[in-house]
């Protein structure tokens, strides 16, 4: 069972996987996008993990919650909505459990999937975040380490795909070749999740 701790130490990890790869993310984004989005979701982890260090709600879902606001009034652009959205409803479909299975925590996530599919009107095959979140939810049930794969498998995809939605899309055809900043920022949050489960 996975408690506010796990969560805790979930979205610390992140926030390294984050600070780590924030070059990288935004010389994808560069691009194909504003060549913001390493430092816009540095300086949102960062704030997520201080608060939550700080004084960290009493259950996971009251942590992935909190992360999630902290999200939306930090990081400009897209990309803070979005993550935002994710942990909001993944916190609020885990509600005031004390302790998650992996199976409750899968179900959870692909809530937070789907409420961000309806916010930024994507499906899989978009070239979006969703391309590495969807199949990383579906794998979550087998195990920590199928889904971390099943994400960098997803983000790895979008490189021939022409993008649909955002603002890689008014790129046209120019945006095959490249692969997706949001879909590779979001297997770094599995990457993260297959850490923490396994340390």
């Amino acid at each position: 069972m996975y408690d506010r701790d796990f969560a805790v130490r979930w979205m610390a990890a992140v926030a390294v996987a984050v600070d780590r790869e924030a070059e990288r993310l935004t010389e994808l984004d560069s691009a194909i996008g504003d060549a913001d989005h390493g430092a816009n979701l540095r300086r949102g982890f960062t704030a997520v993990a201080e608060s939550l260090a700080k004084e960290p709600p009493a259950t996971p879902g009251g942590v992935l919650a909190a992360a999630g606001r902290q999200l939306i009034s930090t990081v400009g652009g897209a990309s803070g909505p979005l993550y935002g959205t994710l942990l909001r409803h993944a916190g609020k479909e885990l509600g005031e459990e004390p302790a998650v299975d992996r199976d409750g925590l899968a179900r959870a996530l692909a809530a937070g999937v789907a409420a961000v599919g309806r916010l930024g009107g994507a499906v899989v095959g978009d070239k979006t975040m969703l391309d590495a979140l969807t199949p990383a939810v579906d794998a979550l049930s087998e195990s920590f380490a199928a889904a971390r794969s099943a994400a960098e498998e997803g983000a790895r995809a979008t490189v021939p795909l022409r993008a649909r939605k955002g603002r890689a899309s008014y790129l046209g055809e120019r945006s095959i070749g490249h692969q997706d900043p949001g879909a590779t920022s979001s297997a770094l949050l599995f990457a993260a999740l297959e850490e923490v489960a396994e340390a």
